[in-house]
Order: structure tokens, then sequence, then C-alpha cells
């Protein structure tokens, strides 16, 4: 090694480079391991540059609504409004919803599949997200209309909305045309829209098509009531349009190259018990029985299919009829 060569120690690295560096742990690791390495890296972990994006998705399936709207109030304040993508499963508080609505502005993407909200909730709360370029309602079976009418008025800069829904959840549903119908009107500068397996026709989204001339991609997999006459869609030049043929099984890696969709965050199997930790908890107090994952095996949904191979076969996306 040559003489006068130095190496710069790691706790002298920038907080947004470190910022940068953490992204690539998972969030247990950021919030018990890193804090404990060294100050600077504790000093990093508390601010800004760790929490502009915000994804506990998958970490949020299945969490008692206490414990995601602590975890929420707990990271949301880090970013100190610079928040720019936030996922999140299965948000059911009301209070969760304007806390994100009130601490988080700059909102670009915000990701709340099987949430539990209702249209008035929505229809309170969205004015304060007119940042959005990219909202996932998937599998929101409380929101209809009145909420994507509500979006569409205040996100002026909205140009990706994912809507999918699973048959099983819209089959008590005559029709979601008024959907559709909610998204022509209000929504002009979508590109991309993807609303798979919605019980919508072919009058309605020949109106969202109309309507909404910028789209460059339309997912209407599994909307077996769609018939769009090819020289009508050919007058879109940019437009490509996906279904109603499902083919075989949802594969998530595919989904991915037409998508926004990021399931970045990969499986956490552990739980957070946010019930015993306060918003100002001290990181090196924390210990490893925060993180155990407390699931009896009586809890566990399981899914039986003919092809153990499926990517993803149980969750998204059921085997087409």
């Amino acid at each position: 090694m040559e003489e006068g060569f130095e190496f710069r120690p790691w706790d002298e690295l920038l907080p947004d480079a470190l910022g940068l560096i953490f992204r690539n742990l998972s969030l247990q690791e950021v919030l018990t391991v890193v804090p404990r390495v060294c100050k600077s890296w504790g000093k990093a972990v508390k601010g800004p540059y760790c929490w502009q994006e915000i994804d506990i998705e998958e970490w949020s399936k299945n969490r008692c609504p206490e414990n995601l709207d602590r975890m929420l109030r707990l990271l949301i304040p880090r970013s100190c409004g610079s928040l720019r993508k936030l996922c999140v499963s299965g948000l059911s508080d009301k209070s969760s919803f304007e806390f994100i609505a009130n601490n988080a502005k700059s909102l670009q993407t915000l990701r709340l599949p099987k949430c539990e909200l209702s249209d008035s909730v929505v229809e309170q709360v969205a004015g304060t997200f007119s940042n959005i370029t990219f909202l996932d309602v998937s599998y929101c079976i409380k929101i209809g209309a009145r909420a994507l009418e509500a979006i569409g008025k205040h996100c002026k800069c909205l140009t990706g909305l994912r809507r999918t829904m699973h048959p099983l959840e819209v089959i008590d549903k005559l029709s979601q045309d008024d959907e559709a119908l909610a998204i022509a009107t209000s929504m002009p500068k979508l590109k991309q829209l993807e609303i798979a397996y919605m019980l919508v026709g072919t009058l309605s989204i020949s109106e969202v098509l109309q309507n909404c001339r910028q789209l460059e991609l339309l997912d209407v997999r599994g909307c077996w009531n769609v018939n769009l006459d090819e020289n009508f869609v050919k007058k879109f030049n940019k437009l490509k349009v996906v279904g109603p043929l499902v083919v075989d099984y949802y594969d998530k890696n595919g989904w991915d190259n037409c998508s926004d969709y990021s399931g970045s965050s990969g499986y956490i199997p552990w739980d957070f018990v946010a019930g015993d930790i306060d918003d100002d908890f001290d990181d090196d107090e924390m210990s490893d029985d925060y993180w155990e994952d407390e699931e009896h095996v009586e809890d566990v949904e399981m899914w039986f299919y003919d092809d153990l191979n499926a990517v993803d076969a149980g969750y998204d996306w059921p085997q087409s009829p």
C-alpha cells in the first residue's frame, strides 16, 4: 500500500451519502443496528436523508391500527417535510391518514393498497395532496367514485393511478362504471391507468380514452365487459392496452416492467411493538424483543394452488377463470 494513502473514516461521511447507503438496509436494521454503530450514524438515522422515501408496505400487512399509526408517527416526522414517497398497506385509522396529509405535503408517490378509508375521509383530506403524481388505491373496497373524483379535483399533477381490484371483493357490486367516469372527468393528465378486475364496460372505458388523451398505458386485465374496437384504439398512437385477457397467473416481476409498482421492501418477518415505544424513543435502548414475530399458526391465511411455481399467485392475482 502506498505511503500517505488515507482512508476516510465512515463516521465522517456526509449525512446525505449515509442516507443513500442506509436505504439498502431493512427497516429493522436502520432503526436498531445503525444507531449503535456511532453517534454520527445515529444522528443521520434521525435526520431527513434516510426518510425521503418510506416503504413499509410489506411490514404493515396485518398489523393492528395502533401499531401502524405509531410507526407512521415515528418515521414521517424524521423526513422534516421532505418525504417524497410513502408505501403503507391496510391503513384504516382516519387520524393516521390525516397525520400523513398534514405532515407529508411534499409527497409525489403515495401507495395505500388495502386501505379501509371511506369516501368522506378521502374527500376531507384530498386537498392536501396537491403534489401527488402517482397514487395506488388498489383493493380499497370502501372508496368509490366520490373519492376518485375528489382525488382528481385536487391532485392536478396526477399522471398515474392504480386501482386494481380482486374479483372476490367486487362480486357483490353490479358495476363500477361510475368510478371509470369519475376518472374520465377529473383526471385528464393521466398517462398510466391500471384498473384490472374492475367491473367496468366498454362505454365507460371509451370515455376514459376520450378524456385522458395523454394515456400511454391502460391495464384492463380481467375487465371482461370491456371490448374496445381495434380501429378506435389505433387513434391513440402512444397508447398500450393490456387485457382484458389474463394470461395464466399474475407475475409480479413481469408487472414491474409496465407499472410504477415497487416491491422493493421485500418480506419482513418481524413485528414492531409500537404500543410500548414513545415517539421520541432512544434507538440505543431498543431490544431485539421489539422485532420478534408474534403471529401464531392459527392466524395465518393459507392458499393452495396446483402450480407451486406461480410467482405471488396467492397474493395479488388469482388464476384466470
